[in-house]
């Protein structure tokens, strides 16, 4: 999977590239794809939810460069794979999940995993709520539109990974903030993926 996936999609991190091997992708995997847990693809999870490729995986991974004890907020947990990389690279790790059953399963999985500790809630990223404020954020799923929601709860220095847009063609993007009312926004790859849930959608056009 690293040599033939990760590799020819630039990512050359070592670090990023040590917590991939390592960590066993398979335990993250629903059993009735067990299989394909290694395969170039999207995995179903449930709920409409599908589980990112090994190679925006390591992508997204590369791209905040995460410092060992850098504060980490992952929206969108999933079976908690990602959410094991941001832990194992970072320090402290919190990660937001509005599905229930899969913040749930989650949570059994990373306890498979010794020192991937993280925070793990249940709650919509998009509620009046306040998220905090964090070094690294990972947001994974699409927002159609633009939203600005989650940069602002950036620290000033840190780094948000987000990928905006619809398909066919969706836009990764790097956002840094680097003053209280300054950010630097950059587009770094292009990809499709499942929209975040109460996403903001682009206004439909009546005729």
């Amino acid at each position: 999977m690293v040599d033939q996936q990760i590799r020819t999609w630039e990512v050359l991190d070592p670090r990023v590239l040590d917590v991939l091997a390592e960590l066993p992708r398979e335990i993250f995997v629903p059993r009735a794809y067990r299989e394909l847990a290694f395969a170039d693809a999207q995995i179903p999870i449930g709920f409409g939810q599908n589980m990112l490729t090994p190679k925006l995986h390591g992508r997204i991974l590369q791209t905040l460069n995460i410092g060992r004890e850098e504060r980490v907020l992952e929206i969108g947990t999933g079976t908690g794979y990602l959410t094991a990389c941001l832990a194992l690279l970072g320090g402290q790790t919190t990660s937001i999940e509005i599905r229930p059953e899969l913040s749930a399963t989650a949570a059994q999985n990373l306890r498979s995993i010794a020192g991937a500790r993280a925070q793990l809630q249940v709650r919509d990223a998009f509620s009046l709520a306040p998220l905090g404020e964090y070094d690294v954020i990972a947001v994974t799923g699409s927002l159609p539109v633009d939203d600005h929601c989650f940069e602002k709860s950036l620290a000033v220095g840190g780094r948000l990974f987000e990928v905006v847009g619809s398909a066919p063609v969706m836009e990764a993007r790097l956002v840094r903030r680097i003053e209280t009312d300054q950010w630097i926004r950059e587009s770094v790859f292009e990809t499709v993926i499942d929209p975040l849930i109460n996403a903001p959608q682009a206004p439909r056009f009546v005729f």
